[in-house]
C-alpha cells in the first residue's frame, strides 16, 4: 500500500480539551477520502500551537475520528524511524504534534529525511501553514515525490483572483499587527477603490491621526504618511467603547461599509471588527450580514474571522472561506509562498 505524508493545518482553537472549531480539519476531509479511495494510507502531519504551547494531539484524534467515521492511528510523541504498531496498520495515521520535534521550526534536514522515511509520496494540503519554512513545509519535500493538494489549490486560485481585481474594489482589514498587514496595504493602495482599517489596527491609525482613542491600546509603531493620510484609507466613523477602551465598530460605520458593498464588485476579508471573543461581535456580525447583500465576489480569511462568521452561521454570505490568516496575508502580498516555492525548484 502506498504511503502518503499528507501536510495538513490543524492548528485549531480548544476548549475545555475538545476541539472548538472545526473548520480547518472539515475543509481538509475531501482530501483524505480521495486517498483512501485510491487505495493509500494517509499519514496526516499537522502543529498544534495554544498561547505559545506545544500540546499533545489527542483531542484532535479524537475530532477527526468522529468526522471521517473511521479508527485513526495515532503515533503519539516525537517522529522515530517507523516501526511495526498497531497505530501503523490504520488506514488514517497521525503524528503527534510535529513542534514536538525541534528539528520541525529549524527545518533541520536530518529531522526531515527521518520524517521522510514514513512515506512514499509528499502532499502539502497546509496553505495557512505554508508561510512557515519549516521542515515539514520546505524540508519533506526535497526528498519525496511532492504535490501541492486541492483545498491548497483551491485556495491559490480564489486568492489569485484579487491580483487583477473588478472595480469597485473594497478591502477590509481588521485585526491587530500592523506589521503584518502593512505589505498588503501597500500593494492594495495601487488597486483597491477604498481599504478600511478597523479592529485594535484602526485605534493605532485613528490615534496617529490625532484623534483620541481614549484607553485604547495603540501600537508604538510609525504608519508611514503616504498610508496614513491616503485618500482610499477608510477609518471607524463610530465605536462601541467600555470603560474609555474601544471593543467594536459602530452602526455608522457599518452602514458606510454597507454601502461600499453594495457598489463592489470585489470584497476582501482579513481580520475581526471588534474583540469577537469577548462578546464584542456587533461590527462584524452586521457587516458580514451587509455583505449577503452584495453581489460581489466575496472572500473571507484570518482564523477569528472565519470562525466568528461560521458561529454566527453567515458562510453562505461569502463565495470562499479561506483557511489562511497570515498564510493568506503573505500570498496576496508576495503572490507566492515559502510552501509553494520549495515545489517550484523541484
Amino acid at each position: 500500500m502506498r504511503r502518503v505524508l499528507l501536510r495538513v493545518d490543524f492548528n485549531v482553537p480548544l476548549k475545555k480539551g475538545l476541539v472548538a472549531d472545526d473548520f480547518r480539519i472539515k475543509e481538509t476531509v475531501p482530501t483524505i477520502k480521495q486517498l483512501l479511495r485510491s487505495g493509500k494510507q494517509v499519514f496526516l502531519i499537522t502543529h498544534l500551537d495554544i498561547d505559545g504551547k506545544t500540546p499533545h494531539l489527542d483531542a484532535i484524534k479524537i475530532a477527526l475520528e468522529k468526522i471521517l467515521g473511521l479508527k485513526v492511528g495515532f503515533l503519539r510523541g516525537r517522529v522515530l524511524l517507523p516501526q511495526k504498531s498497531a497505530s501503523m496498520s490504520a488506514k488514517v495515521v497521525l503524528f503527534d504534534n510535529i513542534r514536538l520535534n525541534a528539528g520541525e521550526k529549524q527545518n533541520d534536514r536530518a529531522f526531515a529525511r527521518r520524517l521522510a522515511a514514513w512515506g512514499d509520496e509528499y502532499i502539502n494540503e497546509a496553505f495557512s501553514a505554508s508561510h512557515r519554512e519549516h521542515a515539514s513545509i520546505v524540508g519533506l519535500p526535497k526528498f519525496l515525490q511532492s504535490s501541492l493538494g486541492p483545498l491548497f489549490k483551491n485556495e491559490i486560485k480564489n486568492l489569485s483572483r484579487f491580483f487583477k481585481p473588478k472595480h469597485p474594489f473594497l478591502l477590509i482589514l481588521g485585526g491587530k499587527k500592523f506589521e503584518t498587514k502593512e505589505p498588503l496595504v501597500k500593494k492594495f493602495l495601487k488597486s483597491a477603490d477604498a481599504i478600511f482599517i478597523g479592529g485594535a489596527l484602526g485605534n493605532t491609525f485613528l490615534h496617529q491621526r490625532g484623534v483620541s482613542v481614549g484607553k485604547s491600546k495603540v501600537e508604538s509603531i510609525k504608519i508611514p504618511d503616504k498610508i496614513l493620510w491616503s485618500e482610499k484609507i477608510m477609518l471607524p466613523e463610530d465605536w462601541i467603547e467600555k470603560n474609555g477602551i474601544i471593543y467594536d465598530a459602530g452602526p455608522k460605520t457599518v452602514r458606510a461599509l454597507a454601502e461600499l458593498a453594495k457598489k463592489a464588485k470585489f470584497v476582501l476579508w482579513n481580520g475581526t471588527l471588534g474583540l469577537c471573543e469577548k462578546g464584542f461581535d456587533f461590527g462584524t456580525r452586521e457587516l458580514a450580514k451587509e455583505l449577503g447583500k452584495s453581489k460581489a465576489f466575496k472572500v473571507v480569511g484570518g482564523g477569528d474571522t472565519v470562525a466568528a462568521i461560521r458561529q454566527m452561521k453567515l458562510e453562505k454570505n461569502f463565495d470562499f472561506l479561506s483557511t489562511g490568516g497570515g498564510a493568506m496575508l503573505e500570498f496576496l502580498a508576495k503572490g507566492t509562498l515559502p510552501g509553494i516555492e520549495v515545489l517550484k525548484k523541484k
